[in-house]
């Protein structure tokens, strides 16, 4: 019981880090980029689990059970892993950095607290990918989840007045970077189980952050940003680091650590509060207000998100 609620508060810990991010994420823009702010804040992110790779694998050096095969089949062994994990690192990496590029720039647009319930839409997404690509069935409640997360943000984005024509533009941009978190999702879901995913996610953080850093250049300036320089990188160190040690490195420690304590129901509970503390943190630092219809839209989406991630009997019986 001890080790759950252990798990438990570290997910809700990281949770609680990735909700205030947005704040950080929309903050940073007020001396770089969207592009630079992504692309810095990702490498930061890849330094930050450098230390916590090498302290994974002194821990599972010690706990290392004998091998029976011969050392040239564990060598092969090791070097198709090797390949596995740079083939992973590079496809979640480009995946990581579109979403994560098109979701800053969607930010510049739209507020925090809405940017924090739209971006996991990808909870939706990533069943109906899998039904159209994968094949894979989905059950009936996910269905009735999938349609009532479209009403409540049909709720959250378009206005009263206006219709369709009214939808703001971040929120739209936003909707956009859900779509290629679902594919990023997707992406990891396949990788993860056949290589180690700290190493996965170092790697993809570092290819998210140096595509992106090349691609400040021509992105930036035809945003309306000017190439970032030393003086505003430095000015940015706050939000910048904040998003990169803790929302990279401390919180998805955090959650893999977390994780291991606890079910994988209450872990996607709890981490669904991120969209809450998104807006709680809105409210709080960037003064923030949301109306009463896109009160109600988010209410709904967060309902059927969490509905969506309850297992099914047949999961609960296993």
């Amino acid at each position: 019981m001890k080790s759950k609620m252990k798990g438990n508060l570290m997910l809700l810990t990281t949770a609680i880090i990735w909700g205030t991010a947005f704040v950080g994420q929309k903050e940073g823009m007020d001396l770089i980029g969207p592009i630079a702010f992504n692309g810095i804040r990702t490498v930061i992110g890849g330094i930050i689990l450098l230390p916590v790779i090498w302290f994974m694998s002194k821990m599972n050096k010690n706990k290392a059970e004998p091998d029976d095969r011969s050392p040239e089949e564990i060598a092969e062994a090791k070097k198709a892993e090797n390949k596995l994990l740079i083939i992973g690192g590079i496809v979640c990496g480009m995946a990581l950095m579109l979403a994560g590029n098109i979701q800053q720039i969607g930010l510049f647009y739209t507020t925090a607290g809405k940017a924090a319930f739209i971006t996991p839409f990808y909870v939706m997404l990533v069943p109906l990918i899998g039904l159209i690509f994968l094949r894979k069935k989905i059950r009936p409640v996910v269905w009735v989840c999938v349609f009532a997360a479209i009403a409540g943000l049909y709720l959250l984005c378009i206005p009263a007045e206006g219709g369709l024509g009214g939808v703001n533009k971040g929120d739209a941009i936003m909707l956009v970077c859900a779509l290629f978190f679902a594919l990023h999702i997707l992406s990891v879901d396949y990788f993860s189980p056949k290589v180690d995913g700290v190493k996965l996610s170092c790697i993809q953080f570092f290819v998210a952050g140096i595509v992106s850093c090349i691609l400040i250049f021509p992105l930036d300036p035809a945003l309306g940003f000017d190439i970032p320089t030393w003086e505003n990188i430095l000015g940015s160190w706050f939000p910048l680091c904040y998003v990169g040690i803790m929302s990279c490195g401390v919180a998805y420690t955090f959650q893999v650590t977390g994780q291991a304590y606890t079910d994988p129901t209450s872990a996607s509970m709890i981490l669904s509060l991120e969209s809450v503390f998104g807006v709680i943190a809105g409210m709080i630092f960037l003064g923030e207000v949301m109306a009463v219809r896109e009160v109600i839209g988010c209410v709904i989406m967060f309902a059927a998100i969490i509905v969506a991630q309850l297992p099914s009997k047949e999961e609960r019986l296993q």
